[in-house]
């Protein structure tokens, strides 16, 4: 039962993150407020972390985390918080090599997990608190919850192997981080450009006038920083990975499914 209960959190934390980065293509156009997200930001804040904090009570329970795991899990949160003040070449940030490899090596739940945590403490420590940090959280999040998955199918690969798949994971999301990110304002832009959406639009052109807004505004950024992305992945993957796993082993809960009965207690002599 905790586990059903642990996977449809996880599932809810997706959901929640999808409807809430696309629900302003679905209500009129007339319902949308002026300023993009500032009612319902604090909301999703709230409804995410009280679902990773469920999430987290309910790994424990389960056993699939322990008091170790957990430390460790707000100690990759500090590490890759602090990561995301240092400005890297190119646009790059530590924040994401660091999600994308302790992803792979603890699995989609730690991945997700540590990416929602990881947002958050760089806000705190950059004063970043505002209506677009549940939506950073969370795209962090799918990034470490794609990365653990990924990881999974790579394991049984050779580690240079393994790295390069990393990193063009890392590469693919530099892009995918920033498209994904522009949602949270992009649908209350309305100046009637070829660059914004209004009510009423098809699929296929509002695919159409974003990708056109992508283009002119982020691409370029995002393209050195995916770069930055894959060429740090690349140089310290091979280092860093294997302890990462090893330390995933390590705490990994140990179930004795056949256990074998104790002999009975010797007769004392006379």
């Amino acid at each position: 039962m905790d586990r059903f209960r642990s996977a449809t959190v996880y599932l809810l934390v997706v959901l929640v993150g999808v409807a809430a980065f696309l629900y302003p293509f679905w209500i009129p156009g007339e319902a949308l407020p002026a300023e993009a997200h500032a009612g319902d930001a604090p909301l999703v804040a709230a409804v995410v972390g009280a679902l990773a904090t469920m999430a987290v009570t309910l790994e424990v329970r389960r056993g699939t985390m322990n008091g170790t795991t957990v430390a460790l899990l707000g100690m990759l949160s500090a590490l890759a918080g602090l990561m995301k003040l240092l400005d890297l070449p190119g646009g790059g940030s530590g924040l994401f090599f660091l999600v994308v490899l302790a992803g792979a090596a603890f699995g989609p739940r730690f991945g997700l997990l540590l990416g929602l945590s990881s947002f958050l403490v760089s806000a705190v420590l950059s004063s970043g608190l505002g209506p677009w940090l549940p939506f950073q959280m969370l795209t962090l999040g799918f990034m470490g919850g794609g990365a653990g998955a990924l990881g999974r199918a790579t394991a049984h690969l050779g580690p240079r192997l393994e790295v390069a798949i990393l990193a063009v994971y890392g590469w693919v999301w530099g892009f995918a981080f920033g498209a994904v990110m522009n949602l949270w304002f992009w649908p209350f832009v309305r100046d009637g450009s070829e660059l914004s959406w209004a009510p009423g639009m098809g699929l296929g052109e509002t695919l159409q006038h974003y990708w056109a807004f992508y283009v002119a505004t982020s691409f370029a950024w995002d393209a050195a920083g995916a770069m930055a992305n894959a060429i740090i992945i690349l140089m310290i993957g091979r280092a860093l990975l294997p302890p990462l796993r090893r330390h995933a082993h390590r705490l990994d809960p140990v179930t004795i499914l056949n256990p074998t009965p104790l002999p009975p207690p010797a007769p004392e002599p006379a």
